[in-house]
């Protein structure tokens, strides 16, 4: 066991920590829409015209902030006319990317803005550029988003709804690098211009257009398109032509292999979390790329894919990406947390892959049994850190690490902190798959009180939920914390998340740096 000391300065806060780092990701892929969120107003399983009402439910118990839809590579063969009208007159289409199944449109644009309404959440639509025109995407905006006599909006009416809706965000292309189109980057980035150019802002909604970027670690992608932005680091002459810049990135195994998601050992295991943390690095060499053409930070930098790649499940289609989901998942999706906020003076977005059914899922379905995964919980135990100051923790000791088979170094410890409304929530990672853990945080500038903490964990990483065992792996109250003083000591299981939650009793306010 280690024995680690931090510090953190209570009155001293960062910047925000953007709810929309804990957003979600819904593709038609596999069951994720059909049988997951979409049942029909048919189904004996309880829904609110066609949407499973538990999912509803579950849903909003993490208060999840975007949904990003309808794809994922699904997106770039959507034509949006096609989900739209009386489902009776909807065309069917064949979803090459995923099964090659027939998809027959019924959960298309009001079904999604329905599921966007019944969860409480901003809706992120992913445009269609690598089969679509300027003028589909142009007219989906104002479909959307435009009152009055405009000839969309008298087709938006005509299918039943009178109001426009809210929506801002919008994405300019989906993986445009492959199967939104095997583009080059330059190119892309002359085409990311032109969309924009026509996607308009209509009756008071503003636009936020996230354009398709890299792929993990291809830094030459982010440079083609902050180029076109005509600053060059001299603040002197910005082009406004998008908001934001993707990217994504999955952890796997090495070499994009696919190992089983409950079935590996402690080499598997290290390999993994030892993948998992490029993420961090990913995020700052795009940050550092993006900085030299925009030191203001005005374009903001968006993980719209990220989360865990197994093998799918035994017997399951192997298109349709449904994996099971350990407490490994829920450890590496604490990682990335902690990433995403020490990185949020650039960092605006995330969205885990895929919200029920498919890779990283919060929720699995069974017929009309829900199952929470392991990474619900930890969404759940996060919802604190939405929208809070971050509380830089200054790790005073070098945190214990592993070798795994690639002779990489695997750090076994990470921890944030945020604070918000007068409380703070520090958020402790243990990866370690034997040994336990001892944190020491030197709470300065306020008063600690109030303490609770709550942990997840189990027997093994490889635990996991299911049908006959839904709560393998839940939350529950935590003991193993003490607070003397300014001094909170944590001791952490192996392969375990806690969380603390506390009353800062802060000695001054806090002023964020950068309020996103």
């Amino acid at each position: 066991m280690s024995q680690l000391r931090a510090v953190i300065n209570l009155d001293v806060a960062g910047p925000t920590v953007s709810r929309h780092l804990y957003g979600h990701f819904a593709e038609h892929l596999g069951t994720c829409i059909y049988g997951g969120i979409w049942v029909g107003e048919d189904s004996s399983i309880p829904n609110v015209r066609g949407i499973r009402t538990d999912i509803v439910e579950a849903l909003r118990g993490i208060a999840i902030p975007n949904l990003r839809w309808p794809g994922g590579c699904f997106a770039d063969e959507y034509h949006w006319r096609d989900g739209i009208g009386p489902r009776e007159d909807r065309p069917s289409m064949v979803n090459t990317h995923w099964g090659n199944v027939v998809e027959d449109n019924s959960f298309g644009t009001h079904e999604f803005m329905d599921l966007c309404e019944q969860l409480g959440t901003e809706p992120y639509i992913s445009g269609n550029v690598g089969s679509g025109t300027v003028r589909e995407m142009a007219e989906w905006v104002e479909y959307l988003t435009r009152g009055g006599e405009a000839p969309m909006s008298a087709l938006r009416r005509e299918n039943g709804r009178a109001e426009p809706w809210r929506v801002k965000y919008w994405g300019i292309g989906n993986e445009t690098w492959g199967c939104g189109g095997n583009m080059r980057g330059d190119y892309f980035a002359d085409l990311a211009r032109q969309y924009s150019t026509y996607c308009r802002n209509h009756d008071g909604n503003v636009l936020y257009k996230i354009a398709s970027g890299a792929r993990s670690d291809d830094y030459a992608w982010t440079q083609s398109l902050m180029q076109t932005m005509g600053d060059y680091g001299c603040g002197c002459n910005p082009k406004h032509y998008f908001d934001a810049v993707s990217f994504h990135f999955y952890t796997g195994l090495t070499n994009r292999k696919h190992g089983s998601a409950i079935d590996f050992g402690t080499d598997e295991y290290l390999e993994s979390l030892a993948n998992a943390w490029r993420v961090e690095s990913m995020i700052k060499r795009h940050s550092n790329v993006m900085d030299v053409y925009d030191p203001e930070g005005r374009i903001g930098l968006v993980l719209d894919e990220w989360g865990t790649w197994w093998a799918v499940e035994p017997g399951t289609n192997p298109r349709f990406l449904y994996q099971q989901n350990a407490l490994r998942d829920a450890l590496i999706a604490g990682l990335h947390f902690d990433a995403f906020h020490r990185n949020a003076e650039r960092l605006v977005m995330a969205n885990i892959a895929q919200t029920v059914n498919v890779l990283q899922a919060m929720l699995l379905t069974a017929d009309d049994v829900l199952i929470k995964t392991p990474t619900y919980h930890v969404f759940e135990m996060n919802q604190d850190h939405h929208d809070a100051a971050r509380l830089d923790v200054h790790l005073l000791d070098a945190v214990p690490t592993a070798q795994d088979n690639d002779d990489r170094s695997v750090p076994l410890i990470t921890t944030t902190a945020t604070t918000k409304d007068g409380h703070a929530l520090i958020s402790l990672t243990n990866l370690d798959p034997d040994a336990d853990h001892t944190v020491t945080y030197d709470l300065r500038g306020g008063a600690p009180s109030d303490l609770s903490a709550r942990i997840l964990q189990a027997d093994s990483p490889q635990a996991h939920n299911t049908r006959e065992a839904p709560d393998t792996v839940a939350p529950a109250a935590y003991d193993g914390t003490a607070l003397s003083g300014n001094t909170l000591t944590v001791t952490i299981p192996a392969h375990s998340f806690v969380t603390v939650r506390f009353v800062t009793g802060r000695t001054q306010p806090s002023e964020s740096e950068d309020q996103r």
